[in-house]
């Protein structure tokens, strides 16, 4: 009875907890480290197939997931959507978007494993974070593309969608998270975990939108000693001839 209510009242609470306050307090206190880190100049061939099937596909999943729980059955049989229908089109277009992303995470898991400058400098967050979203996306995927086609489609819009809105509401149901299949168990305790592991990774970046990019001053990347000593010396002279240059 008490680990039904930790993990299915407590538990989602303390890992949204711990998203919007690491956040609120990384942007506060180390706004240089908010970033995405990008890699792509230790290593672009992979990156450049791996990064656009994940970032899509992930959306794409994301978009399923909102449109599956957040909007109730009521809704969807108002407009001739049946059930039979609805977990078909779920299982054909949310199966193929998350293949098209855990096809995408594994190539950027790959890429960071093989690369010995990427694996340099890789952090322990960098892996916790890929790791973790690997187990979450490889956990959708097999309830969608395995228990599904298995066990039978589960009607988990009765279940974990409002298990979902009483969490929004404020007035968490426990025991509708105990009605689920383990695989729905643990698809979902991994995903609020994903929310708790954000503040500590490059995952920030998920809550940034680019608006400032189209007036920031370009970065201007120099290969280490491309500079020959005379050619050093010459930009130099050329500064200190310019008017209002730095004199000796």
């Amino acid at each position: 009875m008490l680990a039904s209510i930790f993990w299915g009242a407590v538990y989602p609470y303390l890992c949204l907890a711990v998203l919007l306050v690491g956040c609120l307090y990384r942007y506060a206190y180390r706004p240089l480290s908010w970033t995405s880190r990008s890699s792509q100049i230790l290593e672009s061939r992979w990156l450049k197939w791996g990064s656009p099937l994940f970032h899509w596909g992930i959306l794409a999943v994301l978009a399923g997931h909102v449109l599956g729980l957040l909007v109730p059955v009521g809704m969807w049989q108002a407009v001739g959507i049946t059930p039979a229908l609805y977990h078909q089109g779920a299982d054909l277009i949310g199966g193929l978007a998350g293949f098209v992303a855990w096809v995408g995470l594994d190539l950027l898991l790959l890429r960071r494993g093989i690369h010995p400058r990427l694996r340099r400098t890789s952090s322990l967050s960098d892996w916790v974070a890929l790791g973790w979203l690997w187990l979450v996306v490889t956990s959708g995927d097999a309830i969608t593309l395995w228990y599904n086609h298995t066990a039978g489609p589960f009607p988990y819009r009765h279940t974990v969608g409002p298990w979902f809105r009483s969490l929004f509401l404020l007035k968490p149901d426990p025991g509708l998270l105990g009605q689920l299949p383990w695989p729905f168990q643990v698809h979902l305790l991994l995903a609020f975990g994903l929310f708790a592991v954000t503040p500590f990774s490059r995952l920030v970046h998920l809550w940034s939108a680019p608006v400032a990019y189209p007036r920031r001053a370009p970065i201007q990347y120099r290969r280490r000693g491309a500079l020959r000593p005379d050619a050093a010396t010459a930009a130099a002279s050329d500064l200190h001839r310019q008017p209002g240059g730095t004199r000796g």
